[in-house]
């Protein structure tokens, strides 16, 4: 009587069937505990702003000669990325990084909101006021971004660039807001447990690396924010470890906890004007942040920005473009290196290297093989020389011409004169545009896209950048 009363307790509890005469598929009347899945895969998503196929051509001629290749060149998988935005056949940054993070088509200027929304009011006033969003409710809906899509499997998250952090790259990662001019809006959508947080985040972005600290504080403070809040502060009450220099970044923590830098009030320096001391590299960012994020044994996202490559390509001053995409290529390879270490062969990681959008810079012919640049050594910074004999082109009316030019942009003269080598080759030189505008535009030609690791043969051929989301969320499984 007593085995048989032990023989049904046991059966009841599932434990040793055979020494009740019991068997494996007997049934228990509790149901187990659902397993909480743990997401593995990662996803590293550069972006070289304003990175057209003629700047990384460029940037590679400037850094290791026309033979030579960045870490960008060597990504296995390639394809070429159509950047026009729902209402212009020239993109801004705001809608095409937005249709890489939403696979929607978006109007300029609008930040990861539905195709109906716009940037103006019916009498064409910018939806924006002080950087603060005055956008109406009716005008257009919030698109889940892959950020907050991964942030809600599970993942951690990360985002990082050279720029503002709350300029419109990172911004279309964790914000929505119809102008992206509006970077109060944008910085206090960052800022867990404060108003206008976006609650899409959960917890908060786990990694905040970046320049503009201006939107995250008062005018009262000398910033840029009209509400008086000072969301520093705000970020380090949520437990945010918080870095203002390269010297508290090396601090930062790297055990899996939250951390957030701002290293300037506006934009970070450009790569070639860069101190140390001061901020740290986009190549150290990078590190710092796939450190912080693999020590929460989990798998994540970190989108990394290098934003200046469009700023100087904007002011015609090719050098400090080239530099950067250097600087960009740089953090590109210690993310693989990193990466390899912790993922050995990247069999869950998935690596894109793309730009949101082209520009107007081009390179003038028929000039000789220059090979890399070097103190002594202008190369594609220099004048155009004849491939033949090595002597130096003009043009028709006899005058010396630089390799790089511009479509359009604030360099233009009214009489050529002849170019001086040396002044060419320097930082600040202005390379001569075609077209005379303040500031350069955008160009409308395809994009380069480079993969690696999990899911990366999925990129192949010509595509639409909405198609670039698809892609990578079926390369992770989401």
């Amino acid at each position: 009587m007593k085995m048989k009363l032990l023989c049904s307790a046991m059966a009841a509890a599932s434990l040793l069937l055979s020494a009740c005469g019991g068997s494996d598929d007997s049934t228990s009347t509790t149901p187990p505990l659902p397993e909480t899945k743990v997401p593995t895969k990662n996803v590293l998503f550069f972006l070289g702003d304003g990175m057209g196929i003629t700047t990384m051509t460029a940037a590679r001629i400037y850094s290791v000669g026309e033979d030579g290749e960045l870490t960008m060149d060597k990504l296995p998988e390639t394809a070429f990325v159509h950047t026009f935005s729902n209402d212009a056949q020239v993109t801004d940054s705001a809608p095409s990084m937005a249709a890489y993070m939403t696979g929607v088509k978006m109007n300029n200027e609008v930040i990861s909101m539905t195709a109906d929304t716009t940037s103006v009011d019916a009498n064409g006033n910018s939806y924006q006021s002080n950087y603060d969003s005055t956008c109406p409710s009716t005008n257009g809906k919030a698109v889940p971004t892959l950020l907050e899509q991964m942030k809600a499997a599970g993942y951690g998250t990360g985002v990082i660039s050279t720029a503002r952090i709350t300029h419109a790259t990172p911004a279309a990662t964790y914000s929505h807001v119809c102008h992206r001019d509006a970077e109060n809006t944008i910085a206090a959508a960052l800022v867990p447990g404060g108003a206008g947080y976006n609650a899409s985040l959960g917890d908060g972005v786990d990694v905040i690396l970046g320049g503009g600290s201006r939107h995250f504080t008062p005018k009262e403070d000398g910033g840029k924010r009209n509400d008086k809040r000072n969301l520093i502060t705000e970020l380090k009450t949520q437990k945010y470890s918080y870095a203002s220099n390269a010297t508290e970044f090396a601090k930062l923590p790297v055990d899996g906890t939250k951390i957030a830098a701002l290293f300037t009030k506006d934009h970070m320096a450009y790569d070639l004007d860069r101190k140390p001391a001061d901020e740290p590299s986009l190549a150290e960012m990078t590190g710092k942040a796939i450190d912080a994020l693999t020590a929460k044994k989990k798998g994540f996202f970190l989108m990394v920005e290098g934003g200046r490559i469009d700023h100087a390509l904007h002011a015609t001053n090719a050098k400090r473009a080239l530099q950067d995409t250097v600087a960009f290529d740089d953090a590109i390879k210690t993310a693989l290196e990193k990466m390899e270490k912790v993922d050995p062969g990247l069999k869950n990681t998935l690596v894109v290297v793309t730009a949101d959008h082209d520009h107007t810079l081009h390179l003038n012919g028929y000039n000789k093989i220059t090979g890399k640049t070097t103190p002594t050594n202008p190369g594609i910074l220099g004048l155009v020389k004849n491939y033949v004999n090595g002597a130096t082109e003009t043009d028709v009316n006899g005058k010396t011409f630089t390799v790089m030019g511009f479509g359009n942009g604030p360099s233009r003269v009214a009489t050529r004169e002849n170019v001086d080598e040396t002044m060419a080759a320097g930082n600040d030189y202005l390379q001569e545009a075609i077209v005379p505008l303040s500031s350069e535009t955008h160009g409308g030609g395809d994009v380069f896209l480079g993969a690696q690791g999990a899911g990366a043969e999925n990129f192949s051929g010509v595509m639409d950048n909405t198609k670039v989301f698809e892609l990578i969320k079926k390369s992770i499984g989401l």
